[in-house]
């Protein structure tokens, strides 16, 4: 794997026909659909990838079906965050033997983890990976911001990075301060919006979950933001504000994100809409606002059919 990890990272959705099922045909889809987009790299089972509400053998075979369709174009990261040890071992194995790149962790969730009590539970768990890891800060979801300190230590037990998802720039700021003199440990902008900003301070790219839709429109914006060009950067932004009121705004509960997501995807033609329970797809008539809302938008036509 190239190091440091760089540019647009979609964490993509794992396309499903039910809770058991696979949608084999969408997800070959969507990874040609990034991979035309100049994507540069792909991070499976992520919030976005519904990963907590598949079980283990779905999991598994996501893992191993998109790991062939990416076919070492791009570095694949896997998500193997859960409650258990012994689950997040076996997803990292797994991961392992479908030829992914790295892993990414989080904090166990459910029950409040301390900072202290997470370092103890990496310095476990580092040891048993089969592959080189990044960190992911999502407090949101998983009750702890991680503190400089706790990310220093997972460095020194072998962290090639960290996304962070909290949404607090002068938090993401503050880590590539810290860790401008590693230039190898990648910072990667989990809040797409940010992007801009972190290339400008020395970060390294996104974790962008519009990125699953505009794939290139992504990219093009992390080029802009390489290349400086404050006056182009500014355009894209306003698209990415645009696609956040059209389609990220539809729905009223913390899961319209994924929602929104899979319906946009689905009315784009490249994969199904399904959404794992304990969640549900759009009704009808968000669904059809989401079809609307995509023609208006205008920024992609639909490429594939399905």
């Amino acid at each position: 794997m190239k190091l440091p990890l760089k540019g647009i990272i979609p964490p993509i959705v794992t396309p499903l026909k039910s809770d058991t099922e696979l949608d084999e045909k969408g997800l070959k889809n969507l990874i040609d659909h990034i991979l035309g987009g100049g994507v540069h790299g792909v991070f499976l089972l992520g919030t976005t990838g519904e990963a907590t509400n598949l079980s283990y053998k779905l999991r598994k075979e996501f893992i191993h079906k998109a790991c062939e369709f990416v076919a070492k174009k791009v570095p694949v990261m896997v998500g193997i965050t859960d409650t258990c040890l012994q689950g997040s071992i076996e997803i990292a194995n797994a991961a392992k033997d479908a030829g992914a790149d790295a892993l990414v962790i989080s904090a166990p969730y459910y029950l409040p983890i301390s900072q202290n009590e997470f370092v103890t539970y990496l310095e476990e768990l580092v040891p048993m990976l089969p592959l080189p890891f990044l960190m992911y800060n999502m407090p949101s979801c998983t009750k702890m911001h991680m503190s400089a300190n706790t990310v220093r230590r997972a460095k020194e037990l072998g962290a090639i990075g960290i996304k962070d998802s909290s949404g607090n720039l002068p938090y993401m700021l503050s880590l590539i301060e810290e860790f401008k003199d590693s230039p190898e440990f990648a910072i990667i902008a989990g809040t797409e919006i940010f992007l801009p900003e972190t290339i400008k301070a020395g970060g390294h790219g996104a974790v962008a979950g519009g990125a699953n839709l505009y794939p290139a429109l992504f990219v093009e914006l992390y080029d802009a933001s390489v290349n400086n060009d404050t006056e182009r950067i500014e355009q894209l932004r306003e698209k990415l504000l645009l696609i956040e009121e059209k389609i990220y705004n539809v729905g009223a509960y913390s899961s319209k994100y994924i929602k929104t997501i899979k319906s946009a995807l689905s009315a784009m033609g490249i994969c199904n809409d399904y959404v794992a329970m304990p969640f549900h797809q759009f009704n009808s008539a968000k669904t059809n606002l989401i079809k609307q809302n995509i023609k208006e938008i205008g920024i992609l036509e639909p490429i594939h059919s399905t």
